[in-house]
Protein backbone atom coordinates (compact mmCIF):
# COMPACT_ATOMS: atom_id res chain seq x y z
CA UNK A 1 0.00 0.00 0.00
CA UNK A 2 1.14 3.49 -0.60
CA UNK A 3 2.50 5.69 1.88
CA UNK A 4 -0.59 7.55 3.89
CA UNK A 5 0.94 10.48 3.82
CA UNK A 6 0.06 10.49 -0.18
CA UNK A 7 -3.87 9.70 0.66
CA UNK A 8 -7.05 12.40 0.83
CA UNK A 9 -6.49 15.50 -0.65
CA UNK A 10 -3.45 17.77 -0.40
CA UNK A 11 -4.50 21.46 -0.63
CA UNK A 12 -2.62 23.60 -2.67
CA UNK A 13 -2.78 27.26 -1.19
CA UNK A 14 -2.39 30.18 -3.25
CA UNK A 15 1.19 32.34 -2.16
CA UNK A 16 -0.43 36.14 -2.04
CA UNK A 17 1.92 38.58 -3.40
CA UNK A 18 2.16 42.32 -2.98
CA UNK A 19 4.39 45.06 -4.65
CA UNK A 20 7.08 44.15 -1.97
CA UNK A 21 6.78 40.30 -1.89
CA UNK A 22 5.00 37.57 -0.37
CA UNK A 23 2.04 38.88 2.22
CA UNK A 24 2.76 36.76 4.96
CA UNK A 25 0.01 37.59 7.48
CA UNK A 26 -2.51 36.56 4.43
CA UNK A 27 -0.66 33.46 3.68
CA UNK A 28 -0.79 32.10 7.30
CA UNK A 29 -4.25 32.51 7.44
CA UNK A 30 -5.01 30.93 4.42
CA UNK A 31 -2.92 27.51 5.72
CA UNK A 32 -4.51 28.14 9.28
CA UNK A 33 -7.64 27.59 7.60
CA UNK A 34 -7.11 24.71 5.80
CA UNK A 35 -5.82 23.08 8.65
CA UNK A 36 -9.00 24.03 10.49
CA UNK A 37 -11.02 22.32 8.04
CA UNK A 38 -8.62 19.23 8.43
CA UNK A 39 -7.24 18.62 4.90
CA UNK A 40 -5.26 15.61 4.66
CA UNK A 41 -2.09 17.84 3.77
CA UNK A 42 -1.06 20.81 2.19
CA UNK A 43 1.17 21.61 -0.54
CA UNK A 44 2.91 24.69 -0.38
CA UNK A 45 4.83 26.08 -3.38
CA UNK A 46 2.91 24.20 -6.21
CA UNK A 47 1.86 25.65 -9.27
CA UNK A 48 -0.56 27.84 -7.48
CA UNK A 49 1.77 28.81 -5.14
CA UNK A 50 3.24 30.71 -7.35
CA UNK A 51 6.72 29.05 -7.16
CA UNK A 52 8.21 29.80 -9.93
CA UNK A 53 8.23 33.86 -9.44
CA UNK A 54 9.42 33.64 -6.03
CA UNK A 55 13.29 34.03 -5.06
CA UNK A 56 15.09 31.48 -2.63
CA UNK A 57 14.61 33.31 0.30
CA UNK A 58 10.80 33.43 -0.22
CA UNK A 59 10.47 30.02 -0.89
CA UNK A 60 12.47 29.63 2.58
CA UNK A 61 10.21 32.02 4.33
CA UNK A 62 6.99 30.16 2.76
CA UNK A 63 7.61 26.80 3.63
CA UNK A 64 8.57 28.22 7.30
CA UNK A 65 5.66 30.10 7.22
CA UNK A 66 3.62 27.17 6.11
CA UNK A 67 4.77 24.34 8.61
CA UNK A 68 4.55 27.07 11.67
CA UNK A 69 0.85 27.17 10.99
CA UNK A 70 -0.53 24.34 9.52
CA UNK A 71 -0.06 22.14 13.03
CA UNK A 72 -0.71 18.53 12.70
CA UNK A 73 -1.04 18.66 9.34
CA UNK A 74 1.45 17.27 6.77
CA UNK A 75 3.39 19.88 4.49
CA UNK A 76 4.68 19.60 1.54
CA UNK A 77 6.99 21.66 -0.21
CA UNK A 78 7.53 22.36 -3.93
CA UNK A 79 11.04 22.34 -4.74
CA UNK A 80 11.17 23.17 -8.33
CA UNK A 81 13.76 25.45 -10.36
CA UNK A 82 15.75 25.92 -13.56
CA UNK A 83 19.01 24.58 -11.87
CA UNK A 84 19.50 21.92 -10.16
CA UNK A 85 21.90 24.06 -7.63
CA UNK A 86 18.38 26.24 -6.91
CA UNK A 87 16.79 22.95 -6.56
CA UNK A 88 18.70 21.17 -3.93
CA UNK A 89 19.10 24.58 -2.05
CA UNK A 90 15.03 24.52 -2.16
CA UNK A 91 15.52 21.02 -0.83
CA UNK A 92 17.44 21.99 2.09
CA UNK A 93 15.15 25.00 2.83
CA UNK A 94 12.47 22.08 3.04
CA UNK A 95 13.76 19.60 5.26
CA UNK A 96 15.11 22.84 7.59
CA UNK A 97 11.61 24.31 8.05
CA UNK A 98 10.37 20.78 9.02
CA UNK A 99 8.36 19.62 5.76
CA UNK A 100 7.23 15.77 5.83
CA UNK A 101 7.85 15.42 1.39
CA UNK A 102 8.56 17.80 -1.34
CA UNK A 103 7.17 17.83 -4.76
CA UNK A 104 9.58 18.36 -7.81
CA UNK A 105 8.87 19.36 -11.30
CA UNK A 106 11.76 19.03 -13.98
CA UNK A 107 11.30 23.14 -15.01
CA UNK A 108 13.47 24.00 -17.53
CA UNK A 109 14.13 27.01 -20.31
CA UNK A 110 15.79 24.71 -22.41
CA UNK A 111 13.70 21.00 -23.17
CA UNK A 112 15.08 18.13 -21.47
CA UNK A 113 16.06 14.87 -22.74
CA UNK A 114 14.65 11.66 -20.59
CA UNK A 115 18.13 11.44 -19.44
CA UNK A 116 18.58 14.91 -17.83
CA UNK A 117 15.00 14.69 -16.04
CA UNK A 118 15.74 11.68 -14.62
CA UNK A 119 19.41 12.83 -14.19
CA UNK A 120 17.61 15.78 -12.11
CA UNK A 121 15.47 13.12 -9.81
CA UNK A 122 18.69 11.38 -9.34
CA UNK A 123 20.48 14.55 -7.97
CA UNK A 124 17.87 15.01 -5.56
CA UNK A 125 16.99 11.88 -4.24
CA UNK A 126 20.30 11.36 -3.13
CA UNK A 127 20.86 13.99 -1.33
CA UNK A 128 17.32 14.15 -0.05
CA UNK A 129 16.13 12.99 3.79
CA UNK A 130 12.23 13.34 2.47
CA UNK A 131 9.79 11.84 0.49
CA UNK A 132 9.48 12.64 -3.21
CA UNK A 133 6.51 13.49 -5.52
CA UNK A 134 6.99 13.28 -9.28
CA UNK A 135 5.16 16.50 -10.45
CA UNK A 136 4.13 15.64 -14.28
CA UNK A 137 2.62 19.00 -15.22
CA UNK A 138 3.34 19.49 -19.06
CA UNK A 139 0.68 22.27 -19.67
CA UNK A 140 2.90 23.96 -17.72
CA UNK A 141 6.62 22.78 -18.12
CA UNK A 142 6.30 21.10 -21.61
CA UNK A 143 7.52 17.97 -20.69
CA UNK A 144 6.13 15.22 -20.73
CA UNK A 145 6.85 12.30 -18.83
CA UNK A 146 6.59 8.91 -20.29
CA UNK A 147 5.30 6.03 -18.55
CA UNK A 148 8.94 4.71 -18.65
CA UNK A 149 10.66 7.22 -17.71
CA UNK A 150 8.40 7.25 -14.89
CA UNK A 151 9.16 3.99 -14.27
CA UNK A 152 12.70 5.11 -13.88
CA UNK A 153 11.91 7.43 -11.41
CA UNK A 154 9.90 5.32 -9.23
CA UNK A 155 13.03 3.19 -8.86
CA UNK A 156 15.17 5.68 -6.95
CA UNK A 157 15.02 5.81 -3.62
CA UNK A 158 12.35 8.06 -1.55
CA UNK A 159 10.46 8.48 -4.77
CA UNK A 160 7.12 7.59 -3.34
CA UNK A 161 4.19 9.45 -5.59
CA UNK A 162 3.29 10.40 -9.06
CA UNK A 163 1.64 13.66 -9.66
CA UNK A 164 -0.22 12.91 -12.92
CA UNK A 165 -2.00 15.16 -15.43
CA UNK A 166 -6.42 15.23 -15.82
CA UNK A 167 -7.06 11.96 -17.26
CA UNK A 168 -10.31 11.58 -18.15
CA UNK A 169 -14.42 12.16 -16.49
CA UNK A 170 -14.91 8.46 -17.48
CA UNK A 171 -13.91 6.36 -14.27
CA UNK A 172 -13.19 3.21 -16.49
CA UNK A 173 -10.49 5.06 -18.88
CA UNK A 174 -9.19 6.28 -15.90
CA UNK A 175 -8.61 3.09 -13.84
CA UNK A 176 -6.53 1.68 -17.28
CA UNK A 177 -4.79 4.46 -17.17
CA UNK A 178 -4.06 4.03 -13.96
CA UNK A 179 -3.74 0.56 -13.99
CA UNK A 180 -1.07 0.73 -16.86
CA UNK A 181 0.91 3.33 -14.95
CA UNK A 182 1.01 1.03 -12.10
CA UNK A 183 1.80 -2.07 -13.90
CA UNK A 184 4.78 0.24 -15.56
CA UNK A 185 6.13 1.47 -12.48
CA UNK A 186 5.65 -1.45 -10.38
CA UNK A 187 5.81 -1.41 -6.41
CA UNK A 188 3.44 0.18 -4.01
CA UNK A 189 3.17 3.86 -5.03
CA UNK A 190 1.16 6.57 -4.55
CA UNK A 191 -0.71 8.01 -7.75
CA UNK A 192 -2.04 11.35 -7.55
CA UNK A 193 -4.73 12.57 -9.62
CA UNK A 194 -4.71 16.80 -10.47
CA UNK A 195 -6.95 19.09 -13.20
CA UNK A 196 -10.06 19.41 -10.08
CA UNK A 197 -12.84 18.66 -12.87
CA UNK A 198 -11.62 15.32 -13.79
CA UNK A 199 -10.73 14.57 -9.54
CA UNK A 200 -13.80 12.47 -8.66
CA UNK A 201 -13.14 10.38 -11.64
CA UNK A 202 -9.73 9.79 -10.62
CA UNK A 203 -9.81 8.72 -7.02
CA UNK A 204 -12.70 6.18 -8.36
CA UNK A 205 -10.62 5.19 -10.84
CA UNK A 206 -7.60 4.27 -8.82
CA UNK A 207 -5.65 7.26 -7.85
CA UNK A 208 -4.77 7.74 -3.96
CA UNK A 209 -4.83 11.34 -3.71
CA UNK A 210 -5.74 14.23 -5.15
CA UNK A 211 -3.60 17.05 -5.36
CA UNK A 212 -6.02 20.45 -5.41
CA UNK A 213 -6.16 23.43 -6.13
CA UNK A 214 -9.83 23.73 -4.91
CA UNK A 215 -8.82 23.04 -1.91
CA UNK A 216 -6.66 25.80 -1.32
CA UNK A 217 -9.56 27.87 -1.35
CA UNK A 218 -12.71 25.34 -0.72
CA UNK A 219 -11.51 23.14 1.07
CA UNK A 220 -14.73 21.61 2.68
CA UNK A 221 -16.07 21.20 -0.47
CA UNK A 222 -12.64 18.79 -1.89
CA UNK A 223 -13.32 17.12 1.50
CA UNK A 224 -16.44 15.90 1.14
CA UNK A 225 -15.61 15.13 -2.52
CA UNK A 226 -12.77 13.19 -1.61
CA UNK A 227 -14.35 11.20 1.71
CA UNK A 228 -16.84 10.39 -0.97
CA UNK A 229 -14.82 8.67 -3.27
CA UNK A 230 -12.05 6.86 -0.87
CA UNK A 231 -15.03 4.78 0.36
CA UNK A 232 -16.55 3.99 -3.17
CA UNK A 233 -19.53 6.44 -3.00
CA UNK A 234 -19.15 6.75 -6.69
CA UNK A 235 -22.34 8.43 -7.35
CA UNK A 236 -22.29 10.46 -4.53
CA UNK A 237 -18.93 11.78 -5.19
CA UNK A 238 -19.26 12.58 -9.05
CA UNK A 239 -22.79 14.42 -7.78
CA UNK A 240 -20.62 16.71 -5.53
CA UNK A 241 -18.37 17.21 -8.32
CA UNK A 242 -21.01 17.84 -10.60
CA UNK A 243 -21.89 20.73 -8.70
CA UNK A 244 -19.36 22.82 -9.18
CA UNK A 245 -19.56 22.73 -12.63
CA UNK A 246 -19.84 26.34 -12.80
CA UNK A 247 -16.04 26.39 -11.41
CA UNK A 248 -15.06 23.92 -13.65
CA UNK A 249 -16.26 25.79 -16.46
CA UNK A 250 -13.92 28.71 -15.54
CA UNK A 251 -11.11 26.60 -14.73
CA UNK A 252 -11.34 25.32 -18.18
CA UNK A 253 -11.34 29.01 -19.78
CA UNK A 254 -9.04 30.64 -17.38
CA UNK A 255 -6.83 28.27 -15.56
CA UNK A 256 -7.10 26.79 -12.08
CA UNK A 257 -4.19 29.42 -10.73
CA UNK A 258 -6.44 32.85 -11.69
CA UNK A 259 -9.41 31.57 -10.87
CA UNK A 260 -8.64 30.35 -7.57
CA UNK A 261 -7.00 33.75 -7.14
CA UNK A 262 -10.48 35.70 -7.74
CA UNK A 263 -12.25 33.00 -5.08
CA UNK A 264 -9.78 33.72 -2.41
CA UNK A 265 -9.80 37.80 -2.83
CA UNK A 266 -13.95 37.35 -3.12
CA UNK A 267 -14.37 35.49 -0.38
CA UNK A 268 -12.19 37.91 1.47
CA UNK A 269 -9.16 35.82 1.95
CA UNK A 270 -6.34 38.16 0.35
CA UNK A 271 -6.30 41.30 -1.26
CA UNK A 272 -7.83 41.79 -5.19
CA UNK A 273 -4.68 41.93 -6.02
CA UNK A 274 -2.67 39.04 -5.13
CA UNK A 275 -0.69 37.58 -8.31
CA UNK A 276 2.83 37.99 -9.10
CA UNK A 277 3.60 40.61 -12.41
CA UNK A 278 3.59 40.07 -15.04
CA UNK A 279 0.88 38.06 -14.46
CA UNK A 280 -2.70 39.63 -14.36
CA UNK A 281 -5.61 38.80 -11.86
CA UNK A 282 -9.14 38.37 -14.08
CA UNK A 283 -10.53 41.24 -16.05
CA UNK A 284 -14.02 42.56 -13.92
CA UNK A 285 -16.19 40.19 -16.49
CA UNK A 286 -13.89 37.20 -15.35
CA UNK A 287 -13.99 38.52 -12.16
CA UNK A 288 -18.03 38.58 -12.15
CA UNK A 289 -17.77 35.28 -13.73
CA UNK A 290 -15.97 34.09 -10.62
CA UNK A 291 -18.85 35.35 -8.30
CA UNK A 292 -21.69 34.29 -9.64
CA UNK A 293 -20.17 30.70 -9.77
CA UNK A 294 -19.66 30.69 -6.37
CA UNK A 295 -23.11 32.01 -6.27
CA UNK A 296 -24.46 29.14 -8.09
CA UNK A 297 -23.06 26.38 -6.06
Amino acid sequence: MPDSLFRGVSAFPLTPITSTGVDAASYAALVERLQAAGVDSISALGSTGSYAYLDLGERASVAKLTVKHAGSVPVIVGIGALRTRDVLENLRTAEDAGASAVLLAPVSYQPLTEDEVYGLYEDVAATSSLPIIVYDNPTTTGIVVSDALHARIAGLDLVRSIKIPPASLDVAQVSERVTALRDEVGGPISVGISGDPYAAAGLLGGCDVWYSVLAGVLPAESLAITRAALSGKAELALSLSARLDPLWELFRAHGSYRVASAIAAQLGLVPTVNLPRPVHELDGAGQRAVAAALRAI
